[in-house]
This record gives C-alpha cells, structure tokens and sequence, in this order.
C-alpha cells in the first residue's frame, strides 16, 4: 500500500496510508490530511489512488504545490517523489511499485478533443489523438490481449471498448487491454477507466466538471460501467460497450 511520509525541519511528524481512493490535503478541518498553516489553502490539494498508482492533483491553491521542487498542476506519483505543500515536505513511498516502471500497466492516453466549427471550408480543428501519460513509456498501437484464465484468478472476462461518437473522430474505437485507461483533455477534464476483476469502473481525476453518464453526473466516487453506456467528457461524447468473444 502507498502512503506519504510528512515531516517538517526534516522531522518526521507522521505517515499517512493512501488506503481511500481520494484523500484530500488543506488547513481546514474536513481534510484527510489537516496541515493547520497559513500557507495552506483550505483545500490545497487532492491525491487518487487507483490500483497501484497515485494522481496528485493541485486544488487550485493560492501557494501552489511543489513536486520534487518543480511546481505542479497534476502529477503521477512516483516513489520517493517529495511533495512540497508550505513549509511541509509529504515523501511519497510505494512499495508495490518500487523498481518498477508503474505506467506499464496504462493503456495509451485518449486526448479529446470537442469539435471545433469549420472556418473557411477546411476541416474541423478537433482531432483524436494518443499520448502516453509518461514520455519514456511506449507508444506502440494496442492489441487485444490473449489472457489465460486459471482457476484461481478472476479477472475481467468480457473485453471492452470505448467507441467515439461525437466530432472529427466519431468512429474510432480504443480497446480497454489495460489495467488503466486516462481519457480527457489535461487542463480541462480527465477521468480514468480501471479494469477490475469484476468489471470496468470509470473515475473522476482532474476538472472542475464531473463526467457524465447516460445524462447523470457523476459525483467523486468510483462508477461501475454498463454495456452501452454513453461518457460525456471534456466536451465529447463517447460509448462503452463490451467486445464480442
């Protein structure tokens, strides 16, 4: 299990187990991790543990967040990343991933983008795109995995998909292989879609706007996903749905 190391002077004050799936930090009181400092925005900001993995995310705070001494938006954590919030350091330590290049379990990033009206004829500025959440991993074209199911495993059976219905990209498929799939804009709205052992859950990450499924939105909590739903996210219109065997 991850957890965060807080210290400040270089004294270790307490560590923190990343056992919730989100876990908030800021000087007020109803955080999961109170610093009570002026230098501390009320709701400073928010770290999501997904499986193995952990997204911080600044809440928008009026001192900013540091990583590793570098000013930080959103940002996959790595073991032994120092997160920096005033005078207090929060040492990120995760013993399953240790040694381990922890993106090789995402699939290839899904950048949406919303349809943007043509000008001047040509053709619409919107487009679909892949980008690896992490520069150094792969970005070779996904394929169906051909798994082997032993009785002592339980994992997902059915293969899924999402399936774009909205703009310059509405057709594209992008298979769900992986443990981990990030769909969104950075900046503006990103969720990420999990493959569990009973069944695909999709989660909130990064945006002011939640996504929507079938018209309803979602709230912070982990949704489970039904064939055929419909995700509205970062302005585009997408399809869930499972693969036949």
């Amino acid at each position: 299990m991850a957890k965060l190391i807080m210290s400040l002077d270089n004294a270790v004050i307490r560590e923190v187990p990343l056992d919730k799936e989100r876990v908030t930090i800021g000087r007020k009181p109803h955080n999961d991790i109170q610093i009570d400092n002026l230098a501390v925005s009320g709701e400073h900001a928010l770290i999501v543990t997904i499986l193995n993995d952990s997204f911080l995310e600044d809440l928008g705070s009026t001192n900013g967040t540091l990583v590793n001494g570098n000013p930080v938006k959103k940002h996959i954590l790595q073991t032994n990343d120092v997160v920096e919030i005033g005078k207090y350091k929060l040492k990120y330590v995760n013993e399953t991933n240790a040694g381990q290049a922890t993106v090789a379990d995402f699939e290839k990033t899904m950048v949406l983008r919303a349809p943007i009206p043509k000008a001047g004829g040509g053709a619409p500025a919107g487009s679909f795109g892949d980008t690896q959440i992490n520069p150094t991993a792969t970005t070779t074209q996904s394929r169906p995995q051909q798994t082997t199911v032993t009785p002592a495993a339980k994992p997902v059976e059915k293969l899924a998909a999402i399936q774009i219905l909205t703009g310059s990209s509405a057709g594209k498929e992008l298979e769900l292989t992986k443990n981990l799939t990030t769909l969104g804009k950075p900046g503006v709205q990103v969720a990420v879609i999990t493959r569990r052992p009973h069944g695909y859950f999709i989660t909130h990450v990064e945006g002011a706007s939640y996504p929507v499924i079938n018209g309803k939105t979602l709230d912070a909590q982990a949704h489970q996903l039904n064939d055929h739903d419909v995700i509205e996210l970062a302005g585009v219109k997408m399809e869930f749905f499972f693969k036949n065997s």
